[in-house]
C-alpha cells in the first residue's frame, strides 16, 4: 500500500493541507504501507523556495517523515513522454492553432467509483470537455501530471480533500487511456469555519509555521487535526501520534465536514503543556522569552525557574501566553496602570505595605509559608482583613489582577524585586496624594 501528499510551494502549508498530509501519514503507517512527499512545482512562476522550506519544516515538526520524496518540477520530460504516446495511439491530439498543447479526446461514458468515505459516486464525462494534457508553455496540466505520477509511483490510495472529487472523473479517464489499475480514493470532507463557510484566517486558516509560532506543540495541533474528521472512539480527545497510528483507517473518517474551533484548539493545547515536566517546558519555553526578555532568559533555570513554572502551567494555553505571564519576573519594573492604582492603592494599603516591607526584609526563610504567616499577621495588627490587601499587592508585584496563588508568587519573585515594587506602589500613592 502507498499513499501520497502533494502539496504546492505557491504557498506555506496550512490547516487543511496538513491534516490531509496526516491522514494520509497514518493510513500508510498503520497499515506498513509507504508514504510518498510530492512537490507539485509545475508553476515555475508562483513556487518559491520559502514556502518549499516552511512546507518541509512543518512535516518535520508535525512529525511526518516521508520515504519517498519527488519534485514534479524534475520530471517534465517523463509527462511530454507519456502525451506523445497518447499522440501516437490516437487518444490525443495537437491543438489546432499550432501552439503545440495536446489535448485527451473524452469519451461518453459513465464514471462509477467507490469512494473509501463517501461510498458510490457516478459522473457522465459527456459532461466534460476534452481535458488539455500540455500547455501550450510545454507544461502539464495538474490533472495529466497528477496521474502519470501516481501511476509510476505505485499509488494504491488517494486521499485528498473532497474538493477534488470533481477532478476524479478525468484523472480515471486518463488512468484508462494509460491502460492503468484504478488506485482507491478517499476525499474527505473540508474543515469549516466555526461559524460555517470555508475556512478564513480570521476562523484558523493560518500557516502552520504561525501556530508554532504562536506557541503550539506540535503534539497538540497533530492531535487537534486527528478530530477533525476521525475519531479515536470511547470519547477520546486527547491522544498521542503513536497511539492514533495503530488505530487510524481512512475508512473510519467521517462523512460530514468538520468545524475549525479555535478554544478546543487552545484547550488541548493546555492539556499538553500541563503533562509537560518543568525542565521540557522551560526548554520549549527558552526562544519565547529570548524574544520578549533577552537579557533576563539566560537565568531561567534551576530550582527558580522551576518553580515559576509550576504556578503557570495549570493556567496557560499558549507558550507564547506561557512567556507573556512570565513578565513580572524579567521585567526590571511591572507597568501599573493609573486605573488599576486608582482602584487599588490607598493610604491603608501604603501602611500596609509599610508594615510588610519590613517584615519580609526580615524573614530568614523567604518561603511562602513563612511570607502568609508575616502576610496575616501584619494586616492583622493594622485591622484590615487579608482579602483588601492581597489584591492591592498583586497590582503592585504584576501589574495584573489575577494570577497564580500570591505566596508562591511573592517567592517565586524573590525578596529584591518583591521589596523594591512595594515601595514604588508607596511611592505611587504618595505622589497622587
Amino acid at each position: 500500500m502507498k499513499v501520497r501528499f502533494a502539496p504546492s510551494p505557491t504557498g506555506y502549508l496550512h490547516i487543511g493541507g496538513a491534516r490531509t498530509g496526516l491522514f494520509n501519514w497514518l493510513h500508510a503507517r498503520h497499515h506498513g504501507g509507504r508514504f510518498v512527499l510530492r512537490i507539485e512545482d509545475t508553476d515555475q512562476a508562483r513556487s518559491k523556495k520559502q514556502f518549499l522550506d516552511e512546507i518541509l519544516d512543518s512535516l518535520k515538526w508535525l512529525g511526518m517523515d516521508w520515504d519517498e520524496l519527488y519534485f514534479q518540477s524534475e520530471r517534465f520530460d517523463i509527462y511530454r513522454g507519456v502525451a506523445q504516446k497518447l499522440l501516437d495511439e490516437g487518444k490525443a491530439y495537437l491543438a489546432e492553432d499550432g501552439s503545440g498543447a495536446v489535448f485527451l479526446r473524452m469519451p461518453q461514458k459513465k464514471v462509477v467509483i467507490d469512494d473509501m468515505i463517501h461510498g458510490e459516486i457516478t459522473f457522465d464525462t459527456g459532461l466534460i470537455k476534452d481535458q488539455v494534457l500540455i500547455k501550450s508553455d510545454r507544461s502539464p496540466t495538474y490533472n495529466f501530471a497528477c496521474v502519470v505520477d501516481d501511476s509510476q509511483m505505485g499509488i494504491t490510495h488517494i486521499i485528498r480533500g473532497d474538493d477534488h472529487i470533481s477532478n476524479t472523473p478525468k484523472q480515471i479517464v486518463l488512468y484508462e487511456a494509460l491502460g492503468q489499475a484504478l488506485p482507491r480514493f478517499a476525499h474527505i470532507p473540508l474543515i469549516m469555519g466555526a461559524e460555517g463557510g470555508r475556512m478564513s484566517k480570521r476562523t484558523g486558516a493560518t500557516a502552520i509555521s504561525e501556530y508554532r509560532s504562536l506557541g503550539f506543540l506540535a503534539e497538540s495541533l497533530v492531535n487537534y487535526l486527528m478530530l477533525l474528521g476521525w475519531s479515536p472512539g470511547d470519547d477520546r480527545e486527547v491522544i498521542s501520534l503513536d497511539e492514533a497510528v495503530k488505530r487510524f483507517d481512512i475508512a473510519d473518517a467521517v462523512k460530514t465536514p468538520a468545524a475549525f474551533n479555535m478554544d478546543k484548539l487552545l484547550w488541548l493545547n493546555a492539556q499538553y503543556l500541563k503533562a509537560l515536566s518543568p525542565e521540557v517546558l522551560g526548554d520549549l519555553l527558552k526562544p519565547f522569552l529570548e524574544k520578549r526578555y533577552p537579557q533576563a532568559a539566560d537565568n531561567f533555570d534551576g530550582k527558580r525557574g522551576a518553580s515559576i513554572l509550576k504556578l503557570y502551567m495549570e493556567r496557560a494555553r499558549t507558550l507564547a501566553e506561557f512567556a507573556d505571564s512570565l513578565a513580572p519576573f524579567f521585567a526590571d519594573e511591572v507597568v501599573v496602570e493609573k486605573a488599576l492604582q486608582e482602584e487599588y492603592f490607598s493610604e491603608d494599603i501604603s501602611a500596609a505595605f509599610v508594615l510588610l516591607k519590613d517584615r519580609f526584609q526580615a524573614l530568614e526563610d523567604f518561603g511562602a509559608p513563612a511570607i502568609e504567616a508575616v502576610f496575616r499577621g501584619a494586616v492583622g495588627e493594622l485591622g484590615l482583613t487579608v482579602k483588601a490587601v492581597i489584591h492591592p499587592m498583586r497590582v503592585a508585584l504584576s501589574g495584573k489582577t489575577g494570577g497564580p496563588g500570591m505566596f508562591e508568587f511573592i517567592e517565586a519573585l524573590g525578596r529584591e524585586k518583591t521589596l523594591r515594587r512595594m515601595e514604588r506602589a508607596v511611592q505611587l500613592f504618595t505622589k497622587e496624594a
